[in-house]
């Protein structure tokens, strides 16, 4: 009968020696922080404290229960980088938290912490009745060939390359969008004593036209590509806002904007946006800005008209 190995054996092979143990040791302690921590901070609350005090209490707390737990299992810890390595193998060929996809995180959180951008404003639910409404939602044509064949155009002209972030694509597929009117954009006035509104197909044959004919054709664009628009009002301005998402998303695309699409138009500015009574995230895409989330007009928010 095959005499089965001796667990003590079998233990002792997979032992680490000193002082190689403890260095392991804090190399995966290290490496398992930082996607714990990723996740964990991504799924509480911003209490908002001064100098991201709550985000490194997080981290330190982590680092030490890991260092803990590693050290009770100091004699098996070659198992324990297989794991790891295996289930960060696995995430990055068939789920969505990889290498690639920690690597984003990570440099989205660290740069969002030396940042620090805030909200320009909350948007309530309780708003004044929207200006032409029925006439602007007849006017954004998502559906229309001419409309929907410029968005695409533009998709492939701007940002095409762009590698990682593959959850944000058509977020940065909106971007190209709003850069191609942005160079396009030729503003011209409604005729004296009348409120024009152009349909998105009109302005788009010549990207010409005031406030409420850019924000028409971008809201239209936009949902051309599955982007969510929506178009604010303020006392005698109309510009288009789309939805980013939730905090975490928006950490994201900050970086992306001021990193890697917009890094010349928003070096040393801040990203502009507004927040929901859901707490989503919207951005502002006015003509008036050189990138997306470039200031306001510093109006006071009297409608906002959503396209979902």
């Amino acid at each position: 009968m095959r005499k089965l190995p001796d667990i003590k054996a079998v233990r002792e092979k997979l032992r680490v020696k000193k002082p190689w143990d403890d260095v392991i040791i804090f190399i995966l302690n290290v490496l398992v922080a930082i996607p714990v921590f990723i996740i964990i901070h991504q799924n509480l609350l911003d209490p908002d404290w001064p100098y991201e005090i709550d985000r490194i209490l997080l981290f330190i707390v982590i680092v030490v229960i890991l260092q803990l737990v590693l050290r009770l299992l100091r004699r098996i810890i070659i198992i324990c980088i297989a794991i790891y390595l295996l289930v960060l193998v696995y995430n990055s060929i068939f789920g969505d938290f990889g290498f690639t996809t920690v690597a984003e995180d990570y440099n989205s959180m660290l740069f969002n912490m030396a940042e620090d951008p805030n909200p320009q404003d909350i948007i309530i639910a309780k708003l004044l009745p929207f200006p032409n409404k029925s006439k602007i939602l007849a006017a954004i044509e998502y559906d229309n060939p001419d409309v929907r064949n410029f968005a695409l155009m533009a998709t492939t002209k701007n940002f095409k390359n762009i590698k990682g972030y593959k959850q944000y694509r058509t977020t940065v597929q909106c971007f190209a969008v709003f850069k191609e009117i942005k160079k396009r954009w030729n503003y011209v006035n409604d005729p004296r004593g009348r409120e024009y509104i152009a349909r998105a197909s009109e302005t788009v044959q010549h990207f010409s036209g005031d406030c409420d004919d850019h924000a028409i054709l971008m809201a239209a664009c936009i949902r051309a590509i599955g982007g969510t628009p929506r178009i604010i009002s303020t006392d005698a301005h109309l510009y288009p806002e789309m939805l980013i998402g939730t905090q975490k998303d928006f950490e994201a695309i900050n970086y992306i904007v001021k990193e890697i699409l917009f890094k010349n138009e928003s070096k040393g500015k801040t990203l502009h946006y507004h927040i929901d009574e859901h707490g989503q995230i919207w951005l502002n895409l006015d003509y008036t800005a050189t990138y997306p989330g470039g200031p306001f007009m510093s109006e006071e928010v009297l409608g906002a008209l959503t396209l979902y």
